[in-house]
Formats: C-alpha cells, sequence, structure tokens
C-alpha cells in the first residue's frame, strides 16, 4: 500500500476534503494538525489551495489520529479554534502575522482583535476596572510578603478582582469581553507601584511605594510599567514593552490555554479562566523560563563576563534556559523582533550590551536561537525592572488569549473531558 502511495504523482496528492475524509476529521481540525507539526501542506501558487502527501496522511491513519488512542510524537489536544495559527515559522493572529501587528497595534486593539475579530475605534475608551474591584484587589496586595514575585501578585489580585465584580457570571460575548478589559487593567493596576527614581539608579533596590502613578487614563503597557520598574518610564522603551504583550496575547494550545479552555468549557467565569491559566502559567516549564534568564543577567556586570557566565553554567551540567523553541527549529519570531526593537529604543544602553554579549557567548557555543523568554529578560534587565518581571509581562499579555479561547469554548457549550490510557492493575471484581 505504501509503495503505491510513494509513486504517486504530485497531481495525484491529496485536496483539503479528501485528506480530511481520510482522516474522518473536518477541515479545521486537519490544519489543527498542520499547526501541530503533525501534518505538512503544500500551497498552490497562488495561495488559494492546499495539498497533502497521501504517505504522511496514511501514516497518520494507521497510529490513529490525534485525540485517538495511538502511538504520536507527544501528548497532543486538538481542539478547533479561529485564533492563532503557527505556520511558517511564525504565529498568526485570525491570519494577520503577530510581529507586523506588534509593529502597527498597540496590545488592547490586538486583545480586542482576538477576542471580536475586530479592531476598536481610536477613539475607543482607556481600559478600567472597577472601583470596587480595584480596591479588593489592592487590599490583597497588602497582605502579602514585601519580596513577593509579580506573578504570586497576580494570581492574589485576579481572585480578588472576581470577588468586586458583582456580574462575573453573564457569559455573553459583550459581558465577556467587559470583563477582560476590567480584569486586564485590573491586574495591572494592582501592581504596587514601585518609587520612582533616575534612569542613572538603575541598581538601587526598589521600595513599594503607592498605586497611582501611571494615571487613571494610561494604557495597560505604561500601568504594567509602574508596578514593574521603579524607573520614570521611557516611551521608546514603553513601546517595547507594549510590542511584548502584543507578541504574547497567544501562542495557539499552550499548556495554560489548555487549562484556560478546560475551564470554561466547564462555564467557569471569566477570572476562574484566568486564574486557571495563571497557575499553570507558574510552572517553571511554562511562564516561569524568563525568571531563570533574569538571574543569568543579574550576575553578569560587563560585557566581558557573559562567555564566563555562561562557561560555568554548563560545566555545572545546568539548562540554560532561554534558547530553542520546539515549534521554531529555526529561531523564535517573537524573540527577533522583541530584541530588534530593544536595540532601537535603548542602543548604546551598557545592559544591553551585557544582553548582546551573552547572545554572541551562546551563539560561539552553536546554542540555538533566543527565544521570548530571553528576549523578556532582555527587556526587563535594560528597563531596570523588578525580579520576576518577565513572568508578569507574560501573565498580562496572556489573559488577552486566554479569554479569547473561553469565548470559543462558551459558545461551543460542551464540556472538554479528556481520557486517560489505564496502565495500572487490572480490575479485580470484589
Amino acid at each position: 500500500m505504501e509503495s503505491i502511495l510513494i509513486n504517486m504523482t504530485r497531481s495525484e496528492r491529496l485536496s483539503t476534503a479528501e485528506a480530511a475524509a481520510r482522516l474522518g476529521v473536518k477541515p479545521a481540525t486537519l490544519y489543527a494538525y498542520v499547526s501541530r507539526g503533525l501534518l505538512a501542506r503544500e500551497r498552490s501558487s497562488d495561495g488559494r489551495t492546499s495539498s497533502f502527501d497521501p504517505v504522511e496522511v496514511e501514516r497518520l491513519t494507521r497510529r490513529g489520529r490525534p485525540g485517538r488512542r495511538g502511538r504520536r510524537p507527544a501528548a497532543e489536544l486538538v481542539v478547533e479554534s479561529a485564533l492563532t495559527a503557527i505556520e511558517g515559522g511564525v504565529p498568526w493572529y485570525r491570519g494577520l502575522a503577530v510581529t507586523e501587528l506588534a509593529a502597527s497595534r498597540g496590545f488592547e486593539a490586538v486583545a480586542e482583535w482576538l477576542w471580536t475579530g475586530r479592531f476598536p475605534a481610536p477613539t475607543a475608551p482607556p481600559w478600567r476596572a472597577g472601583a470596587a474591584a480595584l480596591a479588593a484587589g489592592r487590599r490583597a496586595q497588602a497582605a502579602l510578603p514585601a519580596d513577593a514575585l509579580p506573578l504570586e501578585r497576580l494570581r492574589v489580585a485576579a481572585v480578588a478582582l472576581a470577588a468586586g465584580d458583582d456580574l462575573r457570571l453573564e457569559l455573553r460575548p459583550a459581558a465577556v469581553t467587559a470583563a477582560g478589559r476590567a480584569l486586564i487593567a485590573g491586574l495591572a493596576g494592582c501592581l504596587p507601584r514601585l518609587g520612582r527614581r533616575p534612569a542613572a539608579d538603575a541598581g538601587v533596590a526598589a521600595r513599594p511605594a503607592r498605586w497611582d502613578d501611571a494615571g487613571a487614563d494610561a494604557g495597560v503597557a505604561a500601568r504594567l510599567w509602574a508596578g514593574l520598574s521603579p524607573l520614570d518610564p521611557d516611551p521608546a522603551l514603553l513601546g517595547v514593552l507594549d510590542a511584548a504583550l502584543v507578541l504574547l496575547a497567544d501562542h495557539e494550545l499552550a499548556a495554560s490555554t489548555v487549562a484556560a479552555r478546560v475551564a470554561a468549557s466547564v462555564r467557569a467565569d471569566p477570572y476562574a479562566v484566568a486564574a486557571a491559566g495563571l497557575a499553570a502559567l507558574s510552572g517553571s516549564l511554562h511562564g516561569g523560563a524568563s525568571l531563570a534568564v533574569e538571574v543569568l543577567l543579574s550576575e553578569v556586570a560587563r560585557p566581558g563576563q557573559a562567555a564566563r557566565a555562561v562557561g560555568q553554567r554548563l560545566r555545572r551540567g545546568e539548562r540554560l534556559r532561554g534558547f530553542g523553541h520546539p515549534l521554531y527549529p529555526d529561531g523564535d519570531p517573537r524573540a527577533a523582533c522583541l530584541l530588534d526593537r530593544l536595540r532601537l529604543a535603548a542602543g548604546g544602553s551598557p545592559r544591553l550590551a551585557v544582553v548582546d554579549a551573552l547572545l554572541e557567548a551562546t551563539r560561539r557555543r552553536g546554542l540555538p536561537p533566543p527565544n521570548v523568554d530571553l528576549a523578556l529578560a532582555a527587556l526587563g534587565h535594560v528597563a531596570g525592572m523588578t525580579r520576576g518581571a518577565g513572568e508578569a509581562v507574560f501573565a498580562v499579555a496572556r489573559v488577552a488569549g486566554w479569554l479569547a479561547h473561553a469565548l470559543e469554548e462558551y459558545e461551543r457549550a460542551t464540556p472538554i473531558r479528556l481520557r486517560a490510557v489505564y496502565t495500572g492493575p487490572a480490575p479485580t471484581p470484589a
């Protein structure tokens, strides 16, 4: 059978409908397989149609399509979604390249695009949290230890903000997007503001202060800056932070997004969806990777020390975080975009010189290209942000994506019920 398939000519490749029929799935699911790297496709010269190798389709059919029992490269959950595709080495939000969106749109506009498929009017009002919710979130922050990491603060704030929103259980799309605006604004607004100081004093320890530095009409990036950096906001670096929020808003079915979708599938409210995502994001193999890079950068005072710092970690057999990504073997485009913008905004910065020296040292040793976690840590390093800032930026950005996925699940109205392949002792009747 396979030898016959191999001898097929190009004209005998399978169309989208044919490939989907052989696998017994919908075309949308077929393209989900493509985005996860389970199946390759070839586009026509005009880009309007796709064709599939019958050998690959046959092999996927034999081992059982993802979601059915059978061997596959990794544990896969396939969910039909119109939000994010990873194709051609680039993430796409509803058909628009993420790197292009980061260059042309602000975070709030991109969040609305993910939620509704439309961009807001230029005159749209700034996002604000309700006064009662914001007060509850800030009271909760006051009870935490002074050295609590920003991500820990965000997890507490999400629960407190929910308690202050009496309408959180209304799950119609307009209500969910309104809750999303209030939740994201509230998360950024609940972080205690750090004492202001000039950029020349970036090495001085920050002190928690008040909450009103960014202003009521400030954007999400400005409010987040006020809670993560003690420096006066630099407009160029503020633009880089906003771009980072865009680049990180969604990434298909990452682990935290799966958690968020499962919660939404049983009609958990938007705040609970965000809390589920934040819990998964806190894992060291997910959102916590940038924290390890921050620690490395903090140990390098001058560019000449970068190679030695890398070498010491490799000598101890430690994994060097912030490099390589399984979905981007040729390099994470989000990292490249963010680092390019950072160099334009902070060219000549001694801290940026340390980042570049670190990248050069790893390149000479043949390490994979940097990923977005390293770029996040680099932004925090240059902007003098507090420890754990990268995790917080990641989290606030990804809330937008989690709620976009929640909107799909609310419309689908079918609980996600995974099945286990039992490997324990055989059941013995009593």
